[in-house]
């Protein structure tokens, strides 16, 4: 470890090395895709709803001066009132390949959680389980889709090597050229008649003239449908003003469904186009061009992915034939509007490994495609 630094991220400077190391780290990696820097910059900030209950710190490795390393330590509160399980978290990590930076940074970490009487870290969590998390450890061979992450090979030998374990995988299911293909609509209806012979199921498509008040609708059911699951953090109000801003430049009426049954809305199933195309030429900066670069495809292009971001139906249909019926319903109405629409691509994630009932659904339409691995550690060497 001769020679290597860990300070914390107290001037702009420092936060500018934070920001930039990851081009570092991906040079060559021809599937990475540079998130925005104000996106970034917008999670760090004090204004983050995390920061209402939460509290972080960031920390650079360097060697030399060179910055070879980054990671994040966090406690959120509001998990803590939820799950009560002493846990903290670690995230935006980023290293060269050395498992001397690795265990300083993770050390480091752990050390500041141990702090505030931690006795668990979690990670990676960029901020929370609704951001950035796991690192990559199947399914390199092609991007990430919008607001997915992407890791190097070595994250998971180093992460383990450190003393950590897996806690949880989450999967990313896509369709194909071959299961949107010709004939895709007419497998994708007898689908659906399949689970759905039985029941009386109205899909509609959101109305973007209410898009707020549609979108607050589906949050609530997603905090309802997810409320159980391993991890869970409901959306609060504050974090779904955020998020309905931040994606109704990209949603398309056609590619967010929501389910009714006999009047009473049970399930929804919501996607946006896959972002990462607009900007990966775009080195994470929209200035001086980027902003008209991205309008510009917003408006003319059809981008060649689609990623399922949130899909739910209502806890108390959990693991009934109904709740099968309804997915398998909203997912054949949207691979056809997805056939119509030109989309080469379309990716479900991301689904928790032991949710076995979306993945034997999930199965039907489409094929594991990567796995992100959560890796957790007790803090009191036990």
């Amino acid at each position: 470890m001769t020679g290597l630094d860990i300070v914390p991220v107290e001037s702009r400077q420092d936060l500018r090395r934070f920001l930039a190391l990851p081009r570092r780290i991906y040079a060559g990696d021809r599937f990475w895709v540079p998130p925005l820097d104000r996106e970034v910059h917008k999670l760090l900030s004090p204004k983050n709803p995390f920061f209402d209950d939460g509290e972080a710190a960031y920390f650079l490795a360097l060697r030399g001066g060179e910055a070879v390393g980054r990671i994040s330590a966090q406690v959120n509160r509001r998990h803590l009132a939820l799950h009560n399980d002493m846990t903290g978290n670690f995230g935006f990590l980023e290293a060269v390949d050395d498992q001397a930076v690795f265990d300083a940074l993770l050390a480091t970490a752990e050390d500041w959680l141990r702090v505030r009487g931690l006795r668990r870290a979690i990670g990676p969590y960029s901020l929370t389980i609704n951001d950035d998390i796991g690192v990559l450890v199947s399914g390199f061979d092609s991007a990430p889709m919008a607001l997915m992450g992407h890791s190097p090979r070595y994250y998971q030998q180093r992460l383990e090597q450190a003393g950590y374990a897996k806690a949880k995988d989450v999967l990313a299911f896509r369709l194909g050229r071959e299961e949107l293909g010709p004939g895709a609509v007419e497998r994708m209806t007898r689908i659906r008649e399949r689970f759905a012979a039985n029941e009386h199921i109205a899909l509609r498509l959101i109305d973007m003239k209410r898009f707020e008040e549609e979108m607050h609708l589906i949050l609530s059911l997603y905090n309802d449908a997810w409320r159980d699951n391993w991890g869970f953090l409901p959306v609060t109000p504050k974090e779904a003003r955020n998020l309905v801003a931040s994606i109704k430049p990209f949603v398309r009426p056609d590619q967010v469904i929501v389910a009714s049954v006999a009047g009473e809305t049970i399930g929804f199933i919501a996607a946006i186009p896959d972002i990462n195309e607009f900007f990966a030429d775009l080195q994470g900066k929209l200035l001086p061009f980027g902003w008209a670069k991205v309008l510009w495809r917003l408006k003319f292009a059809t981008p060649r992915g689609v990623r399922v971001i949130l899909a739910g139906v209502k806890s108390e249909y959990r693991n009934s034939a109904l709740s099968g019926a309804v997915m398998s319903s909203m997912l054949g109405m949207l691979v056809e509007n997805l056939v119509r629409s030109r989309h080469q691509v379309c990716e479900i994630s991301w689904i928790l490994e032991d949710n076995l009932a979306s993945i034997r659904v999930t199965r039907l339409f489409a094929k594991l495609a990567k796995t992100y691995r959560i890796y957790g550690k007790n803090l009191n060497g036990a």
